[in-house]
């Protein structure tokens, strides 16, 4: 064999090695000289499979759901009702095709406020993820509904932001409270928003499940860092040991301790051995932070846009944003990408980076430049709407800004936005059904109600103030005093004041105009019932004889009025000479014999006699005190009277009704007008609903009226929403009303409000409103301030704070004080008011037109049967 052989196979290997090598050089150096054929190629291959990824992402996102989350006033969830509610959004997030990119695979949070509503809170996501999202664990608390799409009109000034996590990557957002609501900053930042200037601020928080690859090869990053700094820190500090060791050493004291020890210069004496720390373990938790688990934990993204039409203020809502995510920050933080190039910001709203925020915004992608990684527990406040601890502003969709004329809004009163602004606000007239003021004396209860009959008459509404004291008549006569309301004007006044004194006359038995005769008898028979404290127990017998003496008057009250001659109709002081003048009732009884039923002829003719003439004093009582007084005579007494409150309902009038006083006989009075209007009110029923005009009805000092006719009050409350006619009650303390009047102004309020008071006197209303505010919080108003809640498409707002309108102040273009003696002579004219003296002549004298009437519809001989009959 040829010795040369071996060397010959060893060395074809090697020409081939080194000739791979020689290749890969070649290709190497021209690849370096031709680099750029090289980065077309990676960059084609890049945009080619963005392009792709792009174009699979939108389509992914065309297919997307929305939700929107309505919380109840009582919504106030617990941190595991939270937490479950971000498990299933970014369960949901995963709800998408296999193909679909990872970008497009997240649930979309969107807190919107445009002025119409304080903070829309609306879930977006995959189509596949709604069945999931539309059962919440926060159960009836919340309402979910399909949300509607969201289009915007163009704003001509727009700023754009994102927020990124900044600080220690493993270090937690700080843990905000669920009490005040974490959302509050945010409500607070967008409180002032105005939507007549187009202002709107958004923003949105995108959120996905983690990537598991990058999460580790994070974790690997991190934990290499903490081995890398304990190796660090090991050293020094060993470095810093043996500097310590060599100069203590080297100190004089050393060698001194050294010399008298003996062990200097020895082979004993050289220097110490320094052992070096040992680099401490890493610990993963504490390397990782809350990255050390997978589980619960997401990505997230968080975009905001604020826009107007205002320059200026979309740029101030973004700082105020801002700031309100501040609050979020702990060991880690939302900061704003970009930075400042001198004056100039760069971030999304400039190249590069506007156009991916733009993409992002419009597709709901998630695609943060940094990781951003949470979990869920540091979301707490942004996974559910706002709750019953976050004060929501008052904004003109919540509450629409009253219009002087406008017949369809109610006043209520000063409402001072967030911003210092002051706007009239308003409920709808046909939603304020009934309202409840409550406060002490003075607190602006009558001036905030005054302001109210004034602009509702003003825009041609129909009312009766009622008010025992008589103060609301000059204070609001020169706010009416217009020739516009000069034919719908009328005064009641009793107090009969002035050298002659005029009042107006009214005949509670009065038969014209269509009133039904068992309606009329049953409303004056219960209005001496409720103020005497008369029912079926106590007084039977006094109610028996005051109803059938009642029905025989009506019955010739109706003979008149049909005979064409209602001037000889018979008043309430009949009722006296009926039950102890034989010959007159012998006549009355004679005459109106057909329109008395059966059982009523009967007890007039079986039972009556048996009656001893002391059985009539109890019923006497009353009606001979009212004769006593003029002035109640005079107006009592008048067979026709002026006064009509069915009509004046019917035609928009203006009716101011002062009683005079709160004595027996005004008690007296004031049940037999509350009676009275509750009856006419009643007697609506013969109109259809389209044809019963709007009615409202003010009654001052409840605790007076109520002492009078607690009863009928009761039944104001709950009746007269049937009949278009709406109840304003006044009182200075609920807890002194009558429990029937109490209960139903509580239960039917549509407006309850509190002004100042003792927080005994307040609780009782704080507490409708679960005491929020808090009794000692509203006594400690100011005067005209009130806390309210009110009724606004069909919906509770509030209890919010206002002022109480002053008339000096909200009505002085309606003040024409020179033209109130004017009116209040008009208004006295409408009521038809007449001298005392003159119409309490006429009453005296009321009795021989009756007589004088009923001889002409009786025989001239009467039987003595008939007299032995009715003795």
């Amino acid at each position: 064999m040829d010795p040369a052989a071996p060397h010959l196979t060893l060395a074809a290997p090697l020409d081939d090695l080194l000739g791979l090598l020689v290749g890969l050089v070649d290709v190497v150096g021209w690849l370096l000289a031709h680099w750029y054929l090289l980065a077309l190629l990676v960059a084609g291959c890049w945009g080619l499979a963005e392009w792709v990824v792009r174009r699979l992402a939108r389509k992914a996102s065309a297919e997307r759901m929305a939700l929107e989350l309505v919380p109840a006033r009582h919504f106030d969830p617990g941190l595991e009702e939270i937490f479950r509610r971000g498990v299933q959004l970014a369960r949901a997030s995963t709800s998408m095709p296999w193909w679909a990119p990872r970008r497009a695979k997240a649930v979309q949070i969107r807190l919107r406020a445009d002025g119409s509503s304080p903070l829309r809170y609306r879930i977006e996501g995959p189509a596949g993820g709604e069945r999931l999202l539309s059962i919440t664990p926060f159960g009836p608390a919340v309402t979910v509904k399909k949300g509607p799409p969201v289009a915007d009109k163009p704003r001509k000034h727009v700023v754009r932001a994102e927020f990124i996590l900044r600080g220690k990557p493993t270090a937690p957002l700080r843990d905000v409270p669920l009490d005040p609501d974490p959302l509050q900053p945010l409500v607070d930042a967008v409180s002032d928003l105005r939507a007549g200037l187009g202002d709107l601020a958004e923003l949105r928080l995108d959120l996905q499940r983690a990537p598991k690859w990058t999460l580790r090869a994070r974790r690997v990053q991190l934990m290499s860092d903490a081995r890398r700094r304990e190796r660090r820190e090991a050293q020094r500090a060993a470095r810093w040991l043996r500097q310590d060791a060599g100069g203590v050493e080297d100190s004089l004291g050393w060698q001194l301790q050294q010399l008298i020890g003996g062990k200097s210069g020895g082979s004993g004496g050289g220097r110490r051995l320094v052992m070096p720390p040992v680099p401490r373990r890493v610990e993963p938790a504490e390397a990782l932070g809350k990255l050390a688990d997978d589980d619960h934990l997401v990505r997230v993204q968080l975009l905001v846009m604020c826009a107007s039409d205002t320059e200026g203020r979309a740029e101030a809502r973004l700082a105020q944003l801002q700031a309100a995510l501040d609050v979020f920050g702990g060991g880690s933080r939302w900061a704003m990408r970009g930075w400042h190039l001198g004056p100039w910001p760069l971030g999304a709203d400039r190249w590069p980076s506007r156009r991916g925020f733009e993409r992002r915004w419009e597709l709901g992608h998630c695609q943060p430049p940094r990781p951003n990684w949470v979990r869920l527990e540091e979301l707490t406040g942004l996974l559910k709407p706002p709750t019953a601890h976050c004060r929501l502003p008052l904004l003109a969709g919540d509450l629409p800004t009253f219009e002087f004329g406008n017949p369809g809004l109610l006043l209520q009163g000063i409402h001072r936005g967030p911003d210092g602004r002051r706007r009239l606000v308003a409920t709808y007239a046909a939603e304020t059904l009934f309202e409840v003021g409550v406060g002490k004396a003075g607190g602006g209860k009558t001036e905030r109600a005054l302001a109210q009959a004034i602009g509702w008459a003003h825009a041609g509404g129909g009312l009766m103030f009622l008010d025992p004291h008589r103060d609301s008549w000059p204070r609001a006569l020169p706010f009416l005093a217009h020739t516009t309301l000069a034919d719908r004007i009328a005064l009641i006044d009793l107090g009969a004041h002035g050298p002659a004194p005029q009042i107006s006359s009214w005949n509670p038995l009065d038969m014209r105009h269509g009133r039904v005769a068992h309606e009329v008898v049953e409303a004056t028979a219960d209005a001496f019932a409720s103020v005497l404290g008369w029912d079926d127990a106590t007084a039977p017998r006094a109610l028996t004889i005051l109803t059938a003496a009642l029905a025989v008057l009506v019955a010739v009250n109706a003979t008149a009025c049909q005979a064409g001659r209602p001037e000889d109709q018979t008043t309430l002081f009949h009722v006296r000479p009926l039950l102890t003048d034989s010959a007159f009732r012998i006549t009355a009884l004679a005459g109106v014999e057909g329109r008395l039923d059966e059982e009523t002829r009967a007890w007039w003719q079986a039972v009556f006699p048996t009656l001893p003439v002391e059985a009539f004093a109890v019923v006497l009582n009353p009606i001979t005190r009212l004769a006593a007084n003029p002035v109640t005579r005079a107006f009592l007494g008048q067979p026709a009277g002026v006064y009509n409150i069915r009509a004046a309902m019917d035609s928009r009038m203006i009716v101011w009704v002062c009683p005079g006083g709160n004595g027996p006989t005004d008690r007296l009075i004031t049940a037999l007008l509350a009676r009275d209007l509750l009856r006419a009110v009643r007697s609506r029923r013969d109109l259809p609903e389209a044809s019963r005009v709007p009615f409202r009805a003010y009654f001052d000092e409840l605790i007076t009226l109520t002492g009078a006719a607690p009863e009928t009050i009761a039944s104001m409350f709950e009746d007269f929403r049937k009949y278009r006619v709406h109840v304003h009650g006044m009182t200075q303390l609920l807890a002194r009303l009558p429990g029937p009047v109490r209960l139903s102004l509580v239960q039917n309020a549509s407006t309850l409000a509190s002004t100042a008071g003792s927080q005994s006197a307040i609780a009782p209303v704080t507490a409708e409103w679960g005491d929020e505010p808090a009794p000692h919080v509203v006594a400690a108003l100011d005067r005209f301030d009130h806390y309210v809640s009110l009724t606004v498409k069909g919906r509770r707002v509030g209890p919010v704070k206002i002022t109480g309108p002053h008339l000096d102040d909200v009505f002085a273009h309606y003040a024409r004080p020179d033209h109130a003696e004017a009116f209040e002579r008009a208004a006295r004219t409408t009521a038809g008011t007449a001298l005392v003296d003159e119409l309490t002549t006429r009453a005296r004298g009321q009795l021989g037109r009756v007589n004088a009437f009923l001889a002409q519809l009786t025989p001239t001989a009467t039987p003595d049967s008939q007299e032995k009959t009715y003795k």
